[in-house]
């Protein structure tokens, strides 16, 4: 299938999509400090830059969009046009993901990915995010 907008569109459309303080991110952050949590932001230091970084904790998270990072929902599905560059394109995505998870773990971090559909409901997010950072 071809691709519906112009290049000179779909460029503008991609240079348009940020990076950090996204919605879902910034949903995450307000709700973690009204819980009561400081933290620190985007930690280059860390394998994959965590979004949240709680150090004394030894707790990271992740606040990941659905489609970059090819979750199962109806928001991570593949577009139809260019499957020959988006399906390497999120599967490479999604092999980083996995390796720095697996970095972080090894060198003793909790990791707790959020997912852009899960932000959706703020009540369960709070608590998934209270759960998972303690008392």
């Amino acid at each position: 299938m071809a691709d519906t907008r112009s290049p000179e569109q779909r460029r503008r459309i991609m240079q348009s999509v940020k990076g950090k303080d996204t919605t879902p991110e910034m949903l995450v952050r307000r709700l973690v400090f009204k819980a009561g949590y400081r933290y620190r932001l985007h930690q280059k230091k860390l394998p994959g830059s965590p979004d949240l970084v709680f150090p004394a904790r030894r707790k990271v998270i992740f606040v990941n969009g659905c489609f970059w990072h090819g979750h199962g929902c109806p928001k991570g599905k593949l577009p139809k046009s260019r499957p020959d560059f988006w399906g390497p394109k999120i599967a490479r995505n999604k092999q980083r993901d996995a390796d720095a998870l697996e970095r972080l773990r090894n060198l003793g971090w909790k990791v707790l990915t959020i997912w852009q559909c899960e932000t959706k409901d703020s009540v369960s997010l709070r608590r998934t995010l209270v759960k998972f950072l303690g008392r």
